[in-house]
C-alpha cells in the first residue's frame, strides 16, 4: 500500500454524528422538561449549528460562543425559556454516551492500522471527541487525535494539517492521505496542504466545488481496496 499515514475525519466519516446528535438533543430537552415532538426544532437546530460551524471555520466566531449560541438561537426561535448554557453542557456530555459507528468503520481502521498509522483530524471539542473515540471501541487502532481546539486553527487551514502531521510517528506528504466526508473542510484542506484525499460520499452527491479528491468512495468498505 502506497500510504502509511491515514488521517480520518471523525464525525460522519467514522462515527454517525447525525444519529448521535439527535439522540443527545432529544435526551437533553427531555431532561429539561420539554415534552413535545423535537423533530421540527431539531431541524432548526441543525441549520443554526451548520451556519455557526462555518463561521467558526472561517475564524469569525469562537468555539465557546458556538457551543452555547446554537442553543440560544434555537430556543429563542421557539419561545422557550431554557438556559442555553445548561443545555449546551448536558448535550456535550451526552454525545460521548450516544456513539454510533458508521458501517465498516471498525474493519477499515483495523485494516489501515495494520498497514501504517491512523490519526484523527477533527474540528470538534477535544475532550468530547476523546471520550467518543473511547466509547466507540476504535481507540486500539488510532494513534493520535488532532483537534482544532488544541491547535488554534480549523480545517481547511493548512496550519491545522501541519499541526496534525507533527503528531505522527513519521510523515511524508507522498505517503499521507486524508479521508473525510466534507469537501469544504477535509478535501479542500488536503488540496491546500498538498496531500492526497479520499472523499467519503455515501449519498453519492455531485461535486460542484473547487475541492478535488484523489479518490471517492460511497462505503467505508470500498476504501482499503481503492488505496491498495
Amino acid at each position: 500500500m502506497k500510504h502509511s499515514l491515514f488521517l480520518f475525519d471523525l464525525d460522519d466519516t467514522l462515527l454517525d454524528f447525525r444519529a448521535s446528535e439527535k439522540l443527545s438533543f432529544e435526551r437533553v430537552l427531555r431532561e429539561l422538561g420539554f415534552r413535545d415532538s423535537i423533530d421540527e426544532m431539531f431541524q432548526q437546530y441543525q441549520g443554526i449549528n451548520i451556519e455557526l460551524w462555518r463561521a467558526f471555520e472561517a475564524g469569525t466566531v469562537s468555539k465557546e460562543f458556538l457551543k452555547v449560541e446554537r442553543f440560544r438561537k434555537t430556543f429563542a426561535a421557539n419561545g422557550l425559556e431554557i438556559d442555553p448554557s445548561q443545555a449546551s453542557h448536558r448535550y456535550l456530555e451526552s454525545l460521548s454516551e450516544t456513539v454510533v459507528l458508521v458501517d465498516g468503520a471498525r474493519r477499515l481502521c483495523e485494516t489501515l492500522a495494520a498497514a501504517g498509522e491512523v490519526g484523527i483530524i477533527t474540528n470538534g471539542v477535544a475532550h468530547i471527541q476523546d471520550r467518543r473515540i473511547a466509547s466507540s471501541g476504535l481507540g486500539d487502532y488510532i494513534s493520535f487525535t488532532a483537534t482544532s481546539e488544541a491547535c488554534g486553527y480549523a480545517k481547511p487551514d493548512s496550519r491545522f494539517f501541519e499541526y496534525a502531521t507533527k503528531m505522527a510517528r513519521a510523515f511524508s506528504k507522498d505517503e499521507t492521505i486524508i479521508v473525510g466526508d466534507r469537501l469544504d473542510a477535509d478535501i479542500l484542506g488536503a488540496n491546500r496542504f498538498g496531500i492526497e484525499s479520499c472523499w467519503y460520499n455515501p449519498g453519492r452527491l455531485d461535486n460542484d466545488t473547487e475541492a478535488l479528491p484523489t479518490f471517492e468512495a460511497a462505503h467505508l468498505d470500498d476504501i482499503a481496496p481503492l488505496l491498495a
